[in-house]
């Protein structure tokens, strides 16, 4: 099947919180703007039902209802949305493409928010049990459905002890596995209290999970103590599992860098180690991973998608000047030296109508001076026929100039 090729300012993988901010970024930079998304708008964070610690929300709010905020603010500035599933990408060059099952998608800029996907515990007949047959890691899709019943919830973290908490509302009984001592939990210290209070919640100390058994549905969940190895069958009518995420990257690897957990090694303006391609959210390797530092790295990537398009343009069209001659001065203007020099390249321009020179300040955006590898400043580019001809990086003087730009 022969696909079909659309064309892009900037193509995002991921539609969650990450990459919705960066999405309306660039729709407002008017920037052709593209998100993909292989589920649901709105990511991870759809999933949680109450997000109290967002900005600006101070009653909290629902994640879904959050992201459909998000989604209607993109929609706004004209981002276009494909929910399909990216098979592989090809993202070095100046036109990087991203390939789904009938589409090639190209673009100047690709930026990478693919979040991540539930751990499970590793347990004996897990896999058997996923989804709608017992297992589960959404506690807002499936609490209704334990109304009345007995649930486990697997972990420790905010996540499963404030999931667990909700579940309470829906649930005759909650009981969470902690692998740790008696009292603690990884957790902030507000849900800790609020879990420990709570009649509906029993806690199971210093236990894991060792297997799960069930006919074609999960009934007991058999813990294993870590100090004493008794396995403790426990009746259930559903488990949920919340002991983090694992990154969506696996069609990334041996093309952007990573750690040995998979997370994407970026730099703090969200760029990679190739140019043009950002990676922001739960997929990017950070200290932490929430809405409010999603949107902050969506935020980094969308101004510095708009800069990298903006400053392609200004490479190909005025720098390298289509192949005439051209003369490139970078500058800091913070740096007095730098600016005193200005009128002198102002006078060279006067003086050879022939050569275009360009000024170009590296105090807001150094990304025309790492095309040109140029280390530090002052100094001027001389380039020829297409072809950087020289670097000067010493005393700069009309006279020194007009003797290399010849």
């Amino acid at each position: 099947m022969t696909k079909k090729t659309e064309s892009y300012d900037v193509v995002i993988i991921g539609g969650g919180a990450a990459g919705l901010t960066a999405g309306i970024y660039c729709g407002r930079a008017k920037l052709k703007t593209l998100i993909i998304e292989k589920t649901l708008v709105g990511g991870l964070a759809t999933y949680t039902n109450e997000i109290e610690n967002y900005p600006g929300f101070p009653d909290g709010a629902t994640g879904l209802g959050l992201m459909e905020l998000f989604h209607k603010q993109a929609k706004k500035f004209g981002v276009e949305f494909k929910l399909t599933d990216v098979k592989s990408v090809s993202l070095e060059g100046d036109i990087k493409q991203v390939e789904t099952f009938r589409t090639i998608y190209q673009a100047k800029v690709v930026i990478v928010g693919s979040g991540g996907k539930p751990r499970l515990t590793g347990a004996k007949n897990e896999d058997l049990y996923l989804y709608d047959k017992g297992i589960s890691f959404c506690a807002t899709c499936d609490a209704a459905a334990n109304t009345g019943k007995t649930v486990m919830v697997i972990g420790s973290g905010d996540a499963a002890i404030e999931e667990g908490i909700f579940l309470t509302k829906f649930a005759d009984k909650v009981m969470v596995s902690v692998m740790h001592e008696n009292g603690k939990m990884d957790c902030n210290e507000i849900a800790k209290a609020q879990a420990l209070a709570n009649p509906k919640m029993e806690f199971i100390w210093n236990t894991v999970v060792d297997s799960f058994e069930g006919d074609e549905r999960l009934n007991t969940v058999v813990l294993k103590n870590v100090k004493t190895e008794e396995k403790v069958p426990v009746p259930v009518d559903s488990c949920f599992l919340f002991i983090g995420y694992l990154p969506n990257t696996e069609i990334f690897r041996d093309i952007l860098d990573m750690n040995r957990g998979g997370y994407l090694l970026t730099n703090e303006r969200m760029e990679t180690n190739i140019p043009g391609v950002f990676a922001v959210g739960d997929v990017r390797d950070k200290y932490l991973k929430q809405v409010a530092t999603a949107v902050g790295d969506g935020a980094v990537a969308g101004y510095g998608a708009e800069k990298y398009v903006s400053e392609c343009e200004i490479f190909e069209k005025q720098i390298m000047n289509e192949g005439k001659s051209s003369l490139a001065y970078i500058y800091n203007a913070i740096d007095p030296q730098s600016r005193e020099l200005l009128p002198v390249f102002k006078e060279f321009e006067q003086d050879h109508s022939d050569i275009r020179v360009s000024c170009i300040d590296v105090y807001k955006s150094d990304g025309i001076a790492k095309r040109l590898d140029v280390e530090s400043t002052p100094c001027f580019v001389w380039i020829k026929d297409g072809q950087i001809k020289e670097k000067y990086y010493g005393e700069i003087t009309p006279e020194r100039i007009n003797s290399i730009c010849k």
